[in-house]
């Protein structure tokens, strides 16, 4: 009889759970809702992947992301795991193709989008499909008040009308107190338990330095620390740059954002999980779902809005365990540039429909039509044609996403597929009358198996290396078989696609719910003065502050971030030995000590530093920690 445990050996083979893992897994068994807050590193594809293989039917995952679902579901089929990803930029055919091998079993794991729950085809299928466990990943993104909020994330509780008594597994890498209630709020949790595992990362070193100059304290901390690292920009023109001064000064560096295409992409990370390129240069784009544990450290070139941002791509560091640096660069100008940024993320509400009308007219959208239309979106060329601030129009564009107007896709890419649509005897026609057309004809047919019932990827450069001619004559020749009607050709995708909910109305009816708006400007800027107050802070332990902030308590400070060695170095060598001995010779005579209680009766020193040394004694193994949070001897 198959277990967790046999399960995690056979695919993962691994010999033991993460933390909560186990847990998670044993209470998702038991058919009852579940939360689980694991943050960056923690594990928590396991949490979901492990019931959905014990259990007799089929897994239903939605994310958000397009390339996560790609990412999870291609480390899945590398298992021998079969599993299918539906998404936005699939043929109809397609779809309807993927949905019947559904209700035929064939898929363990079938992984969505929010926005295919407003399907009423889907909804229709879903009934057949032997659904037993449902999962939300990214679950941060139901709550209005998290930092990532998408609407369509709204319709997963409707989705249980239609599937009564299935388990949620709703899981997140960051979410505050607040937020956490929210999501089991929204998700109709009954009898769900949340299941929490510290934010603390002990072997995370987290630093911010104000400097003069970015660019040689990064060379200098690169020079300084070995290893793998990444480098976060806000900007994709900052990636190259900075990347060209790296190598410049001997580091090996490349610099990787969204704005590349897949193929490069690809190629250049794996060079850097291959460490064949030891420093990566990137935006925010680059990260998701990559599990690289040997990261030693982590540079914020340009400070991040939010503290789960912060937190997600810091936490990136370190996974196996070692020790590793998280380091946050800023100059005078970051705070201004913060405060500045919280107007660029919620612009007027006459630029929001300024901006709205402007993209009907570079989509040449006419009143009252639009409803149910996709278009391909570049949002760099609609800013350089309408001449429009690109975070300005960025973040407009996702206000308008949450007042439901359009749903826009993440960037990802779609390669090339082909199906036969014809008969054999009318293929030999086509030989016969269209010779030109023969031999790409008969490398499809031999390069790819399954082309006659299925849509199959395919790679046009990989043909005309075959045949040995251009791939721009082999993708000629494949649009004339389309439209011979030969073949079904879907060319490759690698934008993001905007699609209209609504027709546009007139430019005086564009409505905005202003005081939803409101709120979450609010919220916002709170996050926003959080991490001014945390790169400004210079006096709490940094790593205590961010984890205080995910509604975690924690009695120590961590005795490694810029802040504990500063108040390490300021200690005088009579003051630690003082505090040392006082605490050692009352854990003699009392056999434990309560940390607070000892606090509170030193009146001479902080309780930071206070804190600091007592880090330092259980650093050292003088002392250790009993199940009451006491000091004691250490064994």
């Amino acid at each position: 009889m198959q277990t967790p445990h046999s399960i995690l050996k056979k695919y993962w083979h691994y010999d033991h759970f993460r933390p909560l893992q186990e847990e998670i897994i044993t209470h998702v068994l038991q058919q009852k809702d579940t939360l689980g807050i694991l943050p960056t590193g923690g594990g928590k594809s396991i949490c979901y992947q492990i019931p959905a293989l014990l259990l007799e039917g089929t897994c239903l995952v939605i994310s958000p992301l397009i390339a996560l679902m790609k990412d999870q579901a291609q480390g899945l089929q590398k298992r021998g795991i079969e599993c299918q990803v539906v998404f936005s930029g699939m043929q109809k055919q397609e779809v309807e193709q993927a949905y019947v091998e559904m209700a035929s079993g064939k898929y363990k794991f079938l992984f969505v989008s929010p926005e295919r729950l407003q399907s009423e085809k889907f909804l229709d299928y879903v009934q057949d499909w032997n659904i037993q466990l449902i999962v939300v990943d990214e679950a941060h993104c139901i709550s209005q008040w998290g930092y990532d909020f998408r609407p369509s994330y709204l319709e997963i509780a409707e989705l249980k009308e239609h599937l009564p008594n299935i388990p949620i597994l709703a899981l997140t890498g960051s979410a505050t107190p607040f937020v956490r209630q929210d999501i089991m709020d929204k998700l109709a949790f009954k009898n769900g338990q949340l299941f929490f595992s510290t934010f603390q990362r002990e072997n995370i070193s987290f630093s911010c330095f104000k400097v003069e100059s970015k660019i040689i304290k990064t060379i200098d901390i690169l020079q300084k620390v070995e290893g793998s690292s990444i480098v976060y920009c806000r900007s994709r023109a900052a990636t190259n740059d900075l990347a060209q001064l790296l190598k410049a000064n001997g580091l090996s560096a490349d610099y990787y954002h969204a704005g590349l295409s897949q193929e490069i992409r690809n190629r250049k990370q794996e060079d850097w999980i291959e460490d064949k390129t030891r420093i990566i240069v990137c935006t925010n784009a680059f990260g998701m779902g990559i599990d690289k544990p040997n990261v030693r450290t982590v540079i914020h070139f340009d400070t991040p809005d939010t503290p789960e941002g912060y937190y997600q791509e810091a936490g990136r560091a370190g996974r196996d365990g070692l020790k590793a640096y998280a380091v946050l660069l800023y100059e005078s100008i970051t705070v201004r540039d913060l405060e500045q940024g919280i107007s660029l993320r919620f612009p007027s509400i006459e630029k929001i429909k300024e901006i709205y009308i402007a993209l009907a007219h570079y989509f040449q959208i006419g009143i009252g039509d639009g409803m149910d239309e996709v278009f391909d979106f570049e949002l760099d060329d609609f800013c350089k044609r309408f001449k429009c601030n690109v975070l300005e129009a960025h973040h407009t564009i996702k206000l308008l996403e949450q007042q439901g107007y359009w749903r826009l896709s993440d960037h990802f890419f779609l390669p090339s597929r082909v199906c036969f649509m014809s008969t054999k005897e009318t293929i030999e026609n086509i030989e016969k009358q269209h010779p030109a057309l023969d031999e790409v004809l008969k490398l499809l047919l031999r390069l790819y198996g399954g082309i006659w019932n299925n849509y199959v990827p395919i790679s046009e450069f990989q043909i005309a290396q075959h045949a040995r001619v251009a791939k721009d004559y082999v993708e000629d020749i494949l649009q004339q078989l389309h439209d011979h009607g030969i073949i079904d050709y879907c060319k490759a995708k690698e934008k993001p696609q905007l699609q209209y909910l609504h027709d546009r109305p007139m430019n005086n009816d564009v409505r905005i719910d202003t005081k939803r708006i409101d709120i979450l400007k609010e919220r916002y800027a709170a996050r926003v003065h959080f991490m001014i107050d945390f790169i400004q802070n210079e006096k709490i332990c940094r790593s205590n502050l961010l984890i205080a902030y995910f509604g975690e308590t924690v009695k120590l400070a961590c005795g490694q971030c810029d802040i504990c060695l500063k108040q390490k170095q300021a200690l005088t060598a009579t003051e630690m030995e003082s505090v040392k001995n006082t605490i050692l010779q009352q854990i003699s005579l009392q056999g434990s000590l309560s940390i607070a209680t000892f606090c509170n009766s030193f009146g001479t020193l902080k309780q930071e530093t206070i804190m600091l040394i007592i880090r330092f004694l259980l650093d050292e193994k003088k002392v250790e920690l009993n199940s009451k949070g006491e000091l004691i001897a250490h064994t």
